[in-house]
């Protein structure tokens, strides 16, 4: 089973992946017109739309509902998503902390403390099952994301929600839930659940630095 610490880095990683796959402000509410002329709006075409990006940046105001804190946190700043495997969330308020994967790698740097610490992803498998299943999303292929999620969609293109729920039981024991809702091809707010109880919410501004 995924070790507590590892387990956070696990839920930063799942927000941070999945806000990055949101459209700049100028797409927001497009929905291709093949698509609409079919009716065939679904999963498919809402993947297809995140496979075409291939770089991403845009601000985000994250609420974390933790059980060890009497009141909710509040983090700010930018996510930055650069195909094929780059992801990054940047927090500037309350305290700087970026949050680094590339490739096999995932980087941790708190300046502040100058702390900077790295890990394989092949030496966790649990989380790394979970990024690989986070960029699937981010690269459009259903199938892998299916592997690893039971996928349910509800609503339609003018207000959507998918709801991604662990297949493994490692993983399970980890997150119990990511919730992604938008409108269009964009992404309004992630929710995250953890399996023991905590939860973030992550609401996503226009544009980004």
């Amino acid at each position: 089973m995924l070790r507590r610490p590892a387990a956070s880095l696990a839920l930063l990683l799942a927000v941070q992946c999945m806000g990055a796959v949101l459209v700049p402000h100028s797409l927001a509410e497009q929905v291709g017109p093949a698509v609409q002329a079919r009716g065939a709006w679904g999963v498919d075409s809402l993947l297809l739309q995140f496979a075409q990006r291939r770089e991403v940046r845009a601000q985000f105001v994250e609420v974390k509902h933790l059980r060890l804190l009497a009141r909710p946190l509040v983090v700010s700043g930018t996510l930055l998503y650069q195909a094929p495997d780059l992801l990054e969330k940047r927090a500037t308020t309350p305290n700087v902390e970026i949050l680094r994967v590339e490739g096999d790698w995932v980087t941790v740097e708190i300046p502040a403390r100058r702390i900077r610490r790295s890990l394989s992803l092949q030496d966790n498998p649990v989380l790394w099952v979970f990024v690989e299943s986070l960029r699937a999303t981010l690269a459009g292929d259903a199938a892998t994301l299916a592997r690893f999620h039971r996928i349910t969609m509800h609503g339609d293109a003018r207000a959507w929600r998918l709801e991604l729920a662990p297949i493994e039981p490692a993983m399970r024991a980890v997150i119990a839930s990511i919730d992604i809702s938008g409108r269009g091809h964009t992404i309004r707010e992630i929710e995250v659940r953890e399996s023991r109880g905590d939860r973030s919410v992550m609401t996503i501004l226009e544009g980004g630095g």
